[in-house]
Order: C-alpha cells, then sequence, then structure tokens
C-alpha cells in the first residue's frame, strides 16, 4: 500500500506513523507512506497556504494553488487515486477499509483544516469525498490517520500474525459484519468475575458456536441495525428472539458479562 498525505501539520502525521502497527507495517514492506508538507508548494516568501474566503465569514480556506502543485508532481511519477477528509464525505466502514488496503494505485489523501478548502479543489480533482462521522474536527488529519490505520491493518503482513485481524467487528467468518465477541485472557478469575467456563473447555468447534452467540447478543444490544439484513440460521434466529424477550436461562446482566 502506498500513501501519499498532504497536509500543514506533517508532524501530526509523523508522529503516528513512526509506532505501533504503523511503524511495523513499513519495516515489513507492507506500506509505503510519504507526508508532503503543503507549505513546500507556495509561492510566496512566507510560505501561504490560506486566505480569507469571498463573500466574507469567520475563518480563513486553504488555498487551491499550492495543493494542485503537491498534486501535479505526484501525478508525474504515478497513477493516483486522491481523498480528501470531509465531514460531507462517504461514511467511511470496514468496506472501504478493506476496499483500500487492496488498492495498486498510490493513494493521496488532502488533509483539510480552518474552515476548509477551497470547493475548486473539489470540483476539479474529483476526490472521493470521505467522512468518519457526522461530528467536525479541527483538521483532517485525524480522520486521514483513522482511515489508513483501519486499511493497513487489512494488508497480509501487516500484523505480523494475519489471523489478528480475521474476526474483527465488522467482518470474519464468525462476525461477519456484526459487532466482535467479548475475549478473556488471564487470570481465569479477577475480582470474582470468572472467564466462561466455554472458554476453557478446549472444544474448538464447542468455542466457536459460543462466540458466535456472543457476536448475535453483541450486536442486538449495541448495534441492532446490523441484524436487519442478516442471513440468520433458524437456530440463531431462535437465540435473538430468546434475548428480545428476556427467556434465556441466565439474568441478562449475566449473560452480557459472560454467562455460559
Amino acid at each position: 500500500m502506498r500513501i501519499e498525505v498532504l497536509t500543514i501539520f506533517p508532524e501530526m502525521i509523523k508522529s503516528v506513523l513512526e509506532s505501533s502497527i504503523m511503524k511495523k507495517a513499513q519495516e515489513r514492506g507492507c506500506l509505503e507512506v510519504n507526508v508532503i508538507n503543503i507549505r513546500d508548494y507556495t509561492e510566496d516568501k512566507h510560505r501561504t497556504v490560506d486566505d480569507y474566503p469571498y463573500g466574507g465569514g469567520s475563518g480563513m480556506l486553504l488555498k487551491a494553488g499550492p495543493i494542485f502543485s503537491a498534486v501535479d508532481e505526484l501525478k508525474k511519477k504515478d497513477e493516483l487515486r486522491i481523498l480528501m477528509t470531509t465531514p460531507k464525505g462517504r461514511v467511511f466502514n470496514q468496506d472501504m477499509a478493506l476496499d483500500l488496503s487492496l488498492e495498486k494505485k498510490k493513494i493521496v489523501f488532502i488533509c483539510g483544516h480552518y474552515e476548509g478548502i477551497d470547493e475548486r479543489v473539489r470540483i476539479l480533482l474529483k476526490p472521493e469525498e470521505v467522512s468518519i462521522g457526522d461530528y467536525v474536527l479541527t483538521g483532517g488529519e485525524l480522520a486521514a490517520l483513522v482511515v489508513i490505520d483501519a486499511s493497513v491493518r487489512l494488508i497480509p503482513g501487516a500484523l505480523g500474525n494475519d489471523r489478528s485481524s480475521a474476526d474483527d467487528s465488522f467482518s470474519g467468518q464468525i462476525n461477519t459484519g456484526l459487532l466482535e465477541y467479548p475475549h478473556y485472557t488471564r487470570p481465569a478469575e479477577f475480582r470474582k468475575l470468572k472467564v466462561p467456563r466455554m472458554l476453557l473447555s478446549g472444544n474448538h468447534k464447542k468455542i466457536a458456536a459460543w462466540r458466535r452467540k456472543r457476536t448475535l447478543f453483541n450486536t442486538l444490544m449495541k448495534r441492532p441495525d446490523l441484524l436487519e439484513n442478516l442471513d440468520l440460521t433458524a437456530e440463531e434466529a431462535g437465540f435473538l428472539n430468546e434475548i428480545k424477550t428476556r427467556k434465556f436461562g441466565c439474568k441478562k446482566r449475566s449473560y452480557a458479562n459472560g454467562c455460559s
């Protein structure tokens, strides 16, 4: 995966890229990422990247010129897929993360700041507009990092163990677009709460069935909208109906905490 990030605050991007999974992915050759300071493509001695909006109003806008100069330079070397982080864009999800992780073109992120970016960047460059949620950030750098992180971890080899992302929420064989089942580690009992007996059984078939039920339970409790078009088995549908009517073998509170 090859990435270029256009920003006026390169240190924000670099600090994340130089740690944890991002750093390891680059060391393993799964990720090539370069951070471009948009100020390097300005033409005045003050390296001005912003200006007042026509028509008045509060805030400043990033100028189109430096952004176009940076993109034009990149186009000379590679075929580009351009993304612009904005609250007005398509909401980012796991499917898009997977799509980006498989992209062969160089991916360019344009990070806005201040009040926004000159509209001609959107009209002429036609970037894919991407949002990470219905809220407004100070700048697009954090949003770009969220998109990059979610996509990079899906690249084979990026995590070291490819199975690490196999059953993430919204993906995987057990979760299939739903929320992930709960996880436990040592000790087997902590503050009087025990690890569910099934996870200690060593029976992998029954453990997989247990995890599938907890996936369905978690999704019903937290994101029931994800279940609307799900193709359920008769057993799974019956299980969900039991939860909805609270007619199952243990109380809702203990069930949510791992009753087995």
